[in-house]
């Protein structure tokens, strides 16, 4: 093992931040009674209290009031309750019609996958080579019968953004729901629910230097849904069981750590990162150029398996993703690369660079040179692109 991993993997999971678990820690080992006030003793009040101050400072930052906030376990719960709780809700009353962007995470993909196996219709969005959706054919898909719209805020891979203001007023124009799955922006970029009129949210705290296993569904007053799961009443009655009272904290304590200087310092360093990788001959940034998430970079390189640039690269100490097949645990490439007009050449050679709090401008100098050295040398002995 490495003593010092150069980590950029934070799309997929954040150190956890040491401000954020001395916030936690009381309610493992002090406060740790069930968040309930009922049964009157004091250690149950307290609970209670911190759970609901922690929903409150989440809410806060969405410009959402605190009853509209709930705790799941995160973003796959959150994004499966979204789509089915809505769909229960609905389905019979209204219309059994949901529109998704092909390009969707795999709680928002899956679900919508399950609820076609229900009897419930899909439409997937044309996407441009950028992977923004097409407004007008969104426009053009919503029918009598569509229900939900649930388009991501941005891609969690080639990191591209989707205009959540425009998605919304189309949505409120038609009186059809809107969930966005806002996982890998929130609170990195601002979403105000008094100024976009979204109905359901995703968040999560694993993006964010905050704690695993928590997150959060934000439902906006009023929209119809139903409870997922059976069991207690807690979380409004929409989500039973023990409420996560220290990942509660932690998770508002890491929302309230992300800053706009923060953020801008790592939109720096993605410059940067793109900018030297694509001085790399045969290769090629995927996702928009401008308009996509601060902090993400996904480059593809030609005559190169990204599970190889992977595996090099790991043994050099740095930390990164791949869509190819042997690391997504599946015989296919990854379905965002397709599904912006890539071929399976692009898929496979395609790498994901995501940056996090504890990287330093010196990261990206030193894994640029890592890359060039290894796609040199993997191009080398490949027998693709020789001439």
């Amino acid at each position: 093992m490495f003593e010092h991993v150069v980590y950029f993997d934070n799309a997929a999971a954040t150190r956890l931040d040491e401000r954020v678990l001395e916030a936690m820690t009381p309610y493992f080992f002090d406060l740790y009674a069930v968040a309930t006030s009922q049964f009157g003793y004091s250690l149950g009040i307290d609970a209670r209290d911190a759970l609901e101050d922690a929903r409150g400072r989440i809410a806060a930052a969405l410009g959402a009031q605190p009853q509209e906030v709930l705790f799941t376990s995160g973003s796959t719960e959150s994004s499966n309750l979204a789509l089915k709780g809505v769909a229960q809700a609905l389905g019979e009353k209204r219309g059994r019609h949901i529109i998704i962007s092909p390009l969707e995470d795999f709680p928002v993909l899956h679900s919508a996958r399950s609820l076609e196996r229900q009897g419930f219709q899909v439409t997937r969005l044309r996407v441009d080579g950028a992977g923004r959706v097409d407004l007008d054919h969104l426009r053009e898909s919503i029918t009598p019968e569509t229900i939900l719209v649930s388009i991501q805020a941005a891609n969690q891979e080639i990191g591209t953004r989707q205009d959540l203001a425009a998605i919304s007023k189309i949505a409120r124009e038609k009186e059809v729901l809107f969930h966005t799955d806002a996982t890998h922006t929130f609170p990195r970029l601002t979403l105000d629910v008094r100024e976009i009129p979204v109905d359901l949210v995703t968040i999560s705290a694993h993006t964010i230097h905050g704690p695993k296993g928590i997150g959060g569904l934000y439902v906006r007053e009023g929209t119809p849904i139903r409870k997922w799961m059976d069991g207690g009443f807690q979380e409004f009655d929409l989500r039973p069981g023990v409420e996560n009272i220290p990942g509660a904290v932690g998770f508002a304590k890491a929302v309230e750590l992300v800053t706009p200087e923060e953020t801008a310092r790592l939109q720096g360093m993605r410059d940067r990162l793109i900018e030297r990788m694509l001085q790399i001959p045969h290769t090629l940034l995927n996702g928009h150029p401008t308009y996509r998430l601060p902090h993400n970079a996904n480059i593809s390189y030609r005559f190169v398996e990204g599970e190889s640039l992977l595996l090099h690269l790991d043994m050099r100490g740095f930390a990164v993703s791949t869509g190819s097949a042997c690391f997504s645990r599946s015989l296919e490439a990854s379905h965002v690369i397709l599904g912006i007009g890539g071929n399976h050449e692009r898929a496979h050679g395609s790498v994901r660079f995501t940056f996090g709090r504890y990287n330093e401008a010196g990261d990206v100098d030193a894994v640029v040179e890592a890359v060039s050295q290894v796609v040199a040398d993997l191009r080398r002995i490949s027998p693709l692109g020789k001439d």
